[in-house]
C-alpha cells in the first residue's frame, strides 16, 4: 500500500486555526489523566515510568498533523511502559488514537505492523510473568485488545472514505454551479446574439432601401438636369457609410451563429459534391479570372449557390440537372443557378426564408438579386454583387 496522505482532514480552519491544536491537546490532556490515574494504582511504578507514560501520551498532540510520527512514538513509549508496569487497558489509548489517525491518512502496513508489535509485545509479556491461573483473563484481555486495534483501523477507514465522498460532493457541487453560470451565460450570449442578428438583418434592410431610393432620386434629378438637393446628396452618402460600418462590424455576429469564417466560394467544389452525391446532376462553369474578393462577396456568393442548389433539390419536380455560373467581372461578381425541371403542380410556392435571406445579402452589399421562372421552364437566381460601394 503507498503511503500517500489521502483524505486528511485539513490541519486548520477558516477562521480559527487554533481550535483544531486546542482539540488535540485537550484530547491529549484527557488520555494522559487517565493513563496517570491507572499508573498511580500500580505497585511498581517509578519516577521513569511516568516520565515515559508522559512521552507517550503527549505523542497525541501530533496525532492530525503527523499521524505516523504519533504512532510511532506512541507506540514506542507505551510499550515500554506497558513492559516495566503491566499497566490496564488505558496503555492502549495512545496508539489506538495513533492507529486510526494513521489508517485515516491513508496508509495500512505501518498501523499494522505498530498494532502487531504492540499486541505481541502485550501477549508476550503476560505469558511470560502471569501466574498460570491467569492465563484465561490475560487471554480475554488480548481479545479484547486486538477487538479495540481492528476498531481503529476500521474505523480510520471509514472516516477517510467519508472525507473522500464529501471531498468528492463538494467537487461536483462546485461543478454544477459553474456549469450552472456558464450554462446561463451562454443562453445570455445567445440571447444577446439573437437580438443583433435580428437588428443587423432589419438595418440593413432598411438602409439598403433608403440608400437605393436617393440614388434613384440623385439619378433621376440629374436625368433631367436639376440640381440635386444637398439634403439628398448628404442621405446618399450617410447610408452608404451606414452600410459600411454595419457590414464591417455587424456581419461578424452573423458569421459566429453560423457562417463559420472561411465559408466562400473557394469551397464551391465542396459545395457541388454534396450536391451531386445527393442525386443532383450539377455542372459549373467559372467565367473570368478566379480571384480574391471582399469577404462580405465571397460569402454572399456561396451562400446564394449554396441555397440555390437546395431550393433545386427541394422545389422542382423531375429535374434534370442544376448549372452554376460564377463570373468575376471588373466591378461585380455575377452568380447564377439555374435549373431545367418542372415546378410542381398546384400554386407557386411562397417564397421561403432562403429566398428572403439571400434578398437581405444582396441588399446589404447594394447589389441586385433575381430569383423566378425561366420561360422555358425551370427557376433561375442570378445574383449582381458589386465589389465597391456605388457612389
Amino acid at each position: 500500500m503507498g503511503f500517500a496522505h489521502e483524505g486528511r482532514a485539513p490541519a486548520v480552519s477558516s477562521g480559527r486555526p487554533w481550535r483544531p491544536l486546542a482539540i488535540d491537546v485537550l484530547l491529549a490532556a484527557v488520555v494522559t489523566l487517565l493513563s496517570v490515574a491507572d499508573a498511580v494504582s500500580l505497585p511498581r511504578a517509578e519516577p521513569l515510568d511516568y516520565l515515559i507514560l508522559l512521552a507517550g501520551t503527549c505523542s497525541v498532540v501530533a496525532w492530525r498533523r503527523a499521524p505516523a510520527a504519533a504512532l510511532v512514538v506512541a507506540t514506542t513509549f507505551m510499550l515500554v511502559y506497558a513492559l516495566r508496569t503491566h499497566p490496564g487497558p488505558s496503555a492502549a489509548f495512545p496508539v489506538l488514537i495513533a492507529v486510526f489517525a494513521v489508517v485515516r491518512s491513508g496508509r495500512r502496513i505501518l498501523p499494522a505492523v505498530a498494532g502487531a508489535a504492540f499486541l505481541l509485545g502485550i501477549v508476550a509479556d503476560n505469558v511470560l510473568t502471569a501466574p498460570v491461573q491467569d492465563r484465561q483473563h490475560l487471554n480475554q484481555s488480548a481479545v479484547l485488545l486486538l477487538g479495540w486495534f481492528l476498531a481503529a483501523g476500521v474505523g480510520g477507514t471509514v472516516t477517510r472514505h467519508r472525507q473522500a465522498y464529501l471531498e468528492q460532493a463538494r467537487q461536483r457541487a462546485a461543478e454544477a454551479e459553474r456549469t450552472r453560470e456558464e450554462a446561463a451565460l451562454r443562453r445570455a450570449g445567445e440571447e444577446r446574439l439573437r437580438i443583433a442578428r435580428e437588428l443587423h438583418d432589419s438595418l440593413t434592410h432598411s438602409i439598403s432601401i433608403i440608400k437605393v431610393q436617393a440614388g434613384v432620386a440623385v439619378h433621376l434629378a440629374r436625368g433631367r438636369g436639376e440640381e440635386v438637393p444637398e439634403a439628398l446628396v448628404a442621405i446618399q452618402e450617410a447610408s452608404g457609410e451606414a452600410m459600411r460600418e454595419l457590414r464591417a462590424t455587424l456581419e461578424v455576429l452573423r458569421d459566429s451563429a453560423g457562417d463559420p469564417p472561411g465559408t466562400g466560394l473557394d469551397r464551391l467544389d465542396d459545395l457541388v459534391a454534396r450536391a451531386r452525391s445527393a442525386g443532383l446532376p450539377v455542372t459549373v462553369e467559372i467565367a473570368g479570372e478566379p480571384r480574391a474578393l471582399p469577404a462580405g462577396v465571397d460569402r454572399a456568393g456561396y451562400r446564394i449557390v449554396q441555397e440555390g442548389l437546395t431550393n433545386v433539390t427541394r422545389h422542382a419536380a423531375g429535374h434534370t440537372g442544376a448549372r452554376v455560373h460564377v463570373g468575376y467581372g471588373p466591378a461585380a461578381l455575377t452568380v447564377r443557378v439555374e435549373d431545367d425541371g418542372v415546378p410542381p403542380a398546384g400554386p407557386p410556392p411562397v417564397p421561403g426564408v432562403g429566398l428572403i435571406g439571400m434578398r437581405e445579402r444582396v441588399a446589404a452589399l447594394g447589389g441586385r438579386l433575381h430569383a423566378g421562372p425561366r420561360p422555358g421552364g425551370g427557376f433561375t437566381v442570378r445574383a449582381e454583387l458589386p465589389l465597391q460601394d456605388r457612389p
